[in-house]
């Protein structure tokens, strides 16, 4: 699947985003009660906002509050939806709500040294809005593909990052094949050891 450069880049940074929240349900192998030291938010103060918005080299972000923080995780949770979708049509509806609430104003730009590229986001948008714009758009060019299926979560136990599966053959099952793939290889591999063994 080709994807321009503008959109690889608001897809890296929807899943991002969506990887800042907490997890909300313990590991499978964690304590019968369920509570669990989980990770933190990512974006637990208006010092991380920034942060993203500079990691992700996201433009015109001027003077941000908890205002903008609340709305910034409000769209967060709305992505996290676009994730969970059964299917496409529950995923552009949620896409479609999400751009239109933006108040999406499509222009061509050259800005930073990058080409000519689409930015979806009105001008002085807030960042919350930016970011439901342009990544949201980002997620409907993945669902007019007819791609919504690589929309995917990370199938590790405890896990459940969010990611987009650009395999060619649509097979990506962890967020990363380095941690969480390697991690379930390694405990398949020693147990088949413990079953030969005995």
């Amino acid at each position: 699947m080709l994807i321009p450069h503008d959109t690889r880049i608001a897809l890296d940074t929807v899943v991002d985003l969506v990887n800042t929240a907490p997890e909300s349900e313990p590991p499978e192998d964690g304590p019968a009660d369920g509570l669990v030291d989980g990770p933190e938010d990512g974006l637990d103060d208006v010092a991380a906002l920034y942060a993203f918005a500079d990691k992700h080299q996201i433009s015109g972000v001027g003077a941000l509050g908890e205002k903008d923080l609340g709305a910034v995780r409000d769209v967060r949770s709305r992505f996290a939806e676009v994730f969970a979708a059964p299917d496409a049509r529950t995923a552009a509806d949620l896409v479609n709500r999400l751009v239109a609430a933006a108040g999406t104003t499509p222009q061509l730009t050259d800005h930073d040294g990058y080409d000519w590229h689409v930015h979806y986001f009105a001008p002085d948008a807030s960042l919350a809005d930016h970011l439901a714009a342009d990544c949201g758009m980002a997620l409907a060019f993945i669902i007019v593909a007819g791609e919504q299926e690589r929309l995917r979560r990370c199938e590790a136990p405890g896990c459940g990052r969010a990611f987009v599966d650009l395999s060619r053959n649509r097979s990506r099952r962890y967020c990363s094949s380095r941690t969480c793939g390697n991690r379930l290889h390694v405990a398949a591999y020693r147990a088949r050891r413990r079953e030969a063994g005995s």
